[in-house]
């Protein structure tokens, strides 16, 4: 008990003195690229805070799912609590868009945790520098063995994490796993900390493809009260990062909210709204979106997505869909075999497999913890399998290099 209240008085100590510390999280901190040219993330932020999802009714969601392109509006309305009654006409057509563009493809990848060590205090994250966890981070003969182990499984699409700590995962080192990477697998996707144009073009030199950030919630307000310490404190710079990237030459972004974190649907929309504008200066990029929600984590276990149910899920996959129709959308180990089952079916086109959310785990043991609870444990064959099942074709990769 006594410890308990130790570790306490501590915590509430550290809080208090990174109240009186903290950052403003709207300012750049030096060697930070701002994009002087760009009001991509301006308009986002401009076009949620104006979004007012109650002032949509039946007719605007019948309005539009009669139409054969989805306007922002229509977007707007799909996302309302009024299509909520219509969630099987739009799982219908949001299914009729996936087949169209997709055929009955469905794209299989794993992700590989290569360190867990983060300079960041986001609270809902078991990652965050003041979480007790065993950090880890593996060295390039460990990476080698995770990575031939995962290959040995079929699969051909890697997505290489991080925890976001520059000092112990710096740039180079993540470049390294890309190099390794790039010996055996055709695709390569990295989430790791948001980083400048130059240092995204050295890694798509090392071989990376595509590059993911979760902005977690597109409300500032509510961000600087979920990131109090660390470069991820400031919003600006994340909600750019997509931008940089396909400047520093990556062919492809991806974008997300955490569902849950703040106005679920708000943050839907500007998800939307952020990948739209993205694909419309780039029009060469290719665009995908995940659709995580929270959860538990190592030492809190009462985390939970609040309000954004299954129902609601299926809501904003298949706005999505419809919105974006040649986008990828991935589904994730965060949700259960029967909800990613189910979502495959409908709108999603890319499903992890065999994941381990620690550090290593592939190969052996893992080396340090994971990041959160996942909810699909199957391996690599059983996914294959259930992708079978409903009668899609798996798919290890799609691009080929000439």
């Amino acid at each position: 008990m006594q410890e308990q209240m130790n570790e306490s008085i501590l915590n509430d100590e550290i809080r208090e003195h990174m109240k009186e510390n903290r950052i403003d999280h709207m300012t750049y901190l030096e060697g930070m690229e701002v994009l002087e040219d760009s009001d991509i993330g301006d308009e986002v932020i401009r076009q949620m805070e104006a979004y007012d999802y109650d002032a949509y009714t039946a007719v605007d969601v019948r309005r539009a799912l009669l139409h054969d392109r989805c306007s922002v509006e229509d977007f707007k309305a799909l996302l309302s609590p009024a299509a909520l009654p219509f969630l099987e006409e739009i799982a219908q057509k949001a299914q009729m868009e996936t087949r169209k563009h997709f055929g009955n493809s469905c794209m299989m990848f794993t992700p590989l945790y290569i360190a867990n060590y983060c300079e960041n205090y986001c609270i809902y994250c078991g990652f965050n520098c003041h979480n007790k966890i065993h950090r880890a981070k593996l060295n390039e003969e460990e990476m080698e063995q995770e990575m031939k182990t995962i290959a040995d499984t079929g699969l051909q699409e890697i997505l290489i994490l991080t925890g976001e700590s520059r000092g112990m995962s710096d740039v180079n080192y993540i470049g390294e796993a890309c190099k390794i990477a790039r010996k055996y697998f055709k695709v390569i996707g990295l989430e790791v900390y948001p980083m400048n144009s130059d240092e995204y073009a050295f890694l798509h030199e090392c071989g990376a493809d595509y590059v993911t950030v979760f902005q977690e919630t597109y409300n500032s307000d509510k961000y600087e009260t979920l990131h109090l310490a660390g470069h991820k404190r400031i919003f600006p710079y994340r909600l750019n990062a997509q931008e940089r990237a396909i400047r520093g030459g990556m062919r492809g972004v991806g974008f997300a909210a955490l569902l849950g974190l703040a106005d679920f649907r708000k943050d839907a929309f500007a998800t939307g709204m952020h990948a739209y504008l993205i694909q419309k200066k780039y029009p060469h990029a290719e665009i995908a979106f995940s659709c995580p929600r929270l959860r538990p984590i190592i030492n809190n276990d009462k985390i939970n997505p609040m309000d954004v149910h299954e129902r609601q899920l299926l809501q904003v996959v298949c706005a999505y869909r419809i919105f974006m129709p040649f986008a990828s959308i991935t589904v994730s180990t965060r949700e259960c075999a029967r909800v990613r089952d189910n979502l495959i079916q409908i709108a999603a086109t890319k499903i992890s497999a065999g994941v381990s959310v620690g550090i290593g785990g592939h190969s052996g043991e893992e080396k340090g913890d994971g990041q959160f609870e996942i909810s699909d444990g199957r391996n690599v064959q059983e996914v294959y399998e259930a992708i079978e099942k409903v009668g899609l074709q798996p798919v290890m990769s799609d691009y080929i290099y000439v």
